[in-house]
């Protein structure tokens, strides 16, 4: 197993899994739970949750590649999510999004190889009104020009 998975991280799996295991559809919750706790779903803990529940490995698989919330590689300690929604894009979202890959040197997906940013498109965050905006964890930052961007990125 993965250096990452110690003992205490698999029994707080384990804890995760009892306290949801009785209530139907429980897999997204513990998934979910399991991500607050960890950051992110690596597979040696997919496979802990498969065991607990006594479900093929594929069905928990299945559920963390499907849904867009779950992550199975590490995010930066700042995530940084651009809204892509209609009111965020027709404003210029994308110029945004844009300069932050710029400034960053990564891609949209990935995490900065000192480990510091993720980068993320995402999609409505009901800040509509602040269109475009970007969020560094849950920070919301509105009406942006990609002029802004470098000095806000360097308060992190």
């Amino acid at each position: 197993m993965a250096e990452y998975v110690s003992t205490d991280n698999l029994d707080v799996v384990k804890g995760i899994v009892e306290k949801h295991r009785e209530v139907p559809g429980c897999l997204m919750r513990i998934l979910q739970d399991t991500q607050e706790q960890y950051g992110y779903l690596p597979l040696e803990l997919q496979e802990v949750i498969a065991d607990e529940l006594d479900v093929p490995l594929t069905e928990v698989y299945g559920v963390a590649t499907f849904y867009s919330q779950f992550t199975l590689k590490p995010k930066g300690q700042y995530k940084v999510g651009v809204c892509l929604g209609t009111a965020c894009y027709v404003r210029g979202s994308q110029d945004i999004l844009d300069e932050v890959v710029g400034i960053l040197g990564t891609t949209v997906g990935e995490t900065t190889e000192d480990g510091k940013f993720s980068v993320d498109a995402t999609r409505c965050v009901g800040a509509c009104g602040l269109a475009p905006v970007m969020m560094i964890n849950e920070e919301v930052y509105g009406r942006l020009t990609p002029g802004e961007v470098k000095d806000i990125l360097a308060k992190y």
